[in-house]
């Protein structure tokens, strides 16, 4: 491979990294949805609908941006969706003076979740076509890059002096919140909301946020394109059978690959969406230790996107996958049975942040392996249709039960069930590439 080449699938495979950072912020609305829910007098559950809107908008805006980038490479719809993921928070500003959960809805969730999923897909598939011969660690890098934005976005805010007094005042009006919920007594959301100057710098946070996602993602993205064909080294992967969109929807696989991924995330964005105050329910610790341990634990569902995609490269996609769906299992069931034990509550988050970030991680080498990498960006931009539905379907069933029992503690045996059924999914399908050159590994090993 020529130096200028490889040079430059690092250039880009960096640029890819740091222009999902600030999308990958989105993970990060836990940390912010207990604020806004304070600020205004709005429940928690009616909050976490913006990120379950946001996840489906991303899903959205993910097929358009699949779509753009086969035909006009990334750079187009990489720069529409930067602006439209940074306008999106920088327009919740404007909360502060219309109170209104709708704009929310618009903002940050449509807006702001539509830009969001054009950048993942633009960035995506610039960066996966440069690695063809370890794909499951190209897509890897770059969706760690994505779930390290939450950790990197955390740090920042558990970092910014006014923080502190935000979730002091968070904190108070949760705590009114579950004790009127559980007494079944009114509550007097007015007594309990953030002061103005709080609510003012809250606002702020968004509008600057709007900013930093702007510059960043916008230097990152004019950095990102197409590998050239003329090296047979990558023109090698647009070789055999390249599936249409319509060709990939009429295939069985597809729907099994959308099944496992609708799985991934229903059960990450229980964790995700809700992780401050699952963490606060389970071991009884404050608002601000619980959103500073969340923010450390974050990093997981970053570096769980690098270590499943580049296992996936060794053992296989399919074992990868049903040994990740196992993993997740044996969290969910110790975090049922934590009992406040600080330590097995983090650790077993840690380890479903990593298997959630993981899912991502390997899903995008599995659909190319089965449909080929020409017209990858429409044909994964749809397999995350799963991520919307599933964000959607979490968010109603999560926030019906705690609506329901003012608790989190009710959902982890279901979801443990769920996943458990689901681990069985990738085995049904038949051998990838790799799963092929693994399973010869395996018996020259043996030899």
């Amino acid at each position: 491979m020529p130096t200028t080449f490889l040079m430059m699938r690092w250039i880009v495979a960096v640029a890819g990294i740091l222009a999902v950072v600030g999308p990958g912020a989105v993970y990060s609305f836990s940390l912010l949805g207990g604020p806004l829910a304070a600020a205004f007098g709005w429940l928690p559950s009616e909050v976490t609908w913006a990120f379950a809107i946001a996840n489906f908008s991303l899903a959205v805006g993910g097929l358009l941006g699949g779509l753009l980038s086969d035909r006009k490479g990334p750079r187009l719809p990489g720069v529409i969706g930067v602006a439209l993921w940074a306008g999106g928070n920088a327009l919740c500003a404007l909360l502060a003076g219309t109170h209104s959960i709708v704009l929310l809805y618009l903002c940050y969730g449509v807006v702001g979740g539509f830009g969001c999923g054009m950048v993942y897909m633009a960035v995506l598939n610039s960066v996966i076509r440069w690695f063809p011969q370890a794909r499951g660690f190209g897509g890897g890098l770059v969706i760690m890059g994505f779930g390290l934005g939450s950790f990197v976005y955390s740090a920042v805010v558990k970092s910014w002096a006014p923080f502190a007094s935000i979730s002091a005042g968070t904190q108070a009006y949760t705590s009114a919140l579950a004790s009127a919920v559980a007494a079944h007594t009114p509550f007097a959301a007015s007594q309990y909301l953030l002061s103005g100057d709080d609510t003012a710098r809250l606002m702020g946070l968004f509008l600057w946020s709007g900013v930093a996602f702007a510059v960043l993602g916008g230097a990152a993205i004019m950095l990102l394109e197409h590998p050239p064909v003329s090296d047979p080294k990558y023109a090698a992967q647009y070789e055999g059978r390249q599936f249409t969109l319509p060709e990939m929807v009429g295939d069985a696989r597809f729907y099994i690959l959308w099944a496992m991924l609708f799985v991934n995330v229903f059960g990450g964005v229980a964790i995700i969406s809700n992780a401050v105050p699952l963490m606060r329910e389970l071991t009884g610790m404050p608002a601000a230790d619980a959103a500073g341990l969340y923010a450390m634990l974050a990093i997981c569902n970053g570096l769980g996107r690098l270590f499943w995609g580049t296992l996936s490269d060794r053992l296989g996609r399919r074992l990868t996958f049903a040994i990740l769906f196992g993993a997740q299992t044996l969290a969910f069931v110790a975090l049922d049975s934590s009992g406040k034990d600080i330590t097995l509550v983090a650790a077993s988050m840690a380890l479903l942040l990593l298997c959630y970030g993981g899912g991502f991680g390997v899903m995008p080498a599995f659909n190319v392996d089965f449909f080929g990498v020409k017209n990858f960006g429409g044909n994964y931009g749809m397999q995350i249709s799963a991520w919307g539905m599933a964000a959607v379907v979490g968010t109603a069933f999560i926030s019906t039960l705690k609506d329901a029992t003012g608790s989190f503690a009710g959902m982890m045996q279901p979801i443990a069930v769920v996943v458990l059924v689901a681990m069985f999914l990738p085995l049904i399908l038949g051998e990838t590439h790799k799963d092929g050159e693994a399973s010869q590994r395996a018996l020259s090993l043996k030899a």
